[in-house]
């Protein structure tokens, strides 16, 4: 069958010399390019021992923030979870009693606040949805496990601790 372009290259393959027949050069080269990588700072880290650094722009595990007064930030407004692409994020709002204006800062606030990790693509739009600043993945890594049920994490693992005074 010939090509449609009707163009032919023709290959000539000329003798090899003895040294080439032996493959003296290319034991030589590979064995040049092996000890060039001696000498060369390692790629890899030894991880728990050594952290990388990262970029400013880099995206953690998500935390919910309070206020100065030690308050939940977090009005359960959902505009966090309309913006999610994935929809990894649920939460179901309720009303403040009296009794709790220390704990949120709104009359009403978020009584379950859960964000699927296994969905989340860490994008950031959830962060910047928030009206309250409520939201922001500054975390540290999500760290690894074998069940599914174990990447939901609640306001448990989502909610700063309170300052200290």
């Amino acid at each position: 069958m010939e090509s449609l372009s009707n163009k032919k290259k023709v290959l000539v393959s000329k003798p090899l010399n003895l040294a080439e027949r032996m493959y003296l050069p290319a034991i030589a080269s590979g064995m040049a390019t092996t000890i060039g990588h001696f000498f060369k700072k390692p790629a890899t880290i030894k991880y728990p021992e050594q952290v990388r650094e990262f970029s400013i722009n880099w995206r953690g595990m998500h935390s919910l923030k309070r206020d100065e007064q030690g308050r939940e930030r977090c009005t359960a407004c959902g505009l966090c979870a309309l913006s999610c692409p994935a929809e990894a994020i649920t939460m179901i709002a309720a009303e403040r009693k009296n009794e709790e204006k220390h704990l949120y800062r709104e009359e009403k606030y978020a009584s379950v606040y859960e964000i699927n990790m296994l969905r989340c693509i860490f994008c950031g739009l959830c962060e910047e949805a928030c009206p309250k600043e409520a939201i922001y993945l500054d975390g540290p890594i999500v760290p690894a496990d074998y069940l599914r049920k174990d990447f939901i994490y609640g306001k448990d693992k989502l909610v700063e601790a309170p300052l200290e005074k």
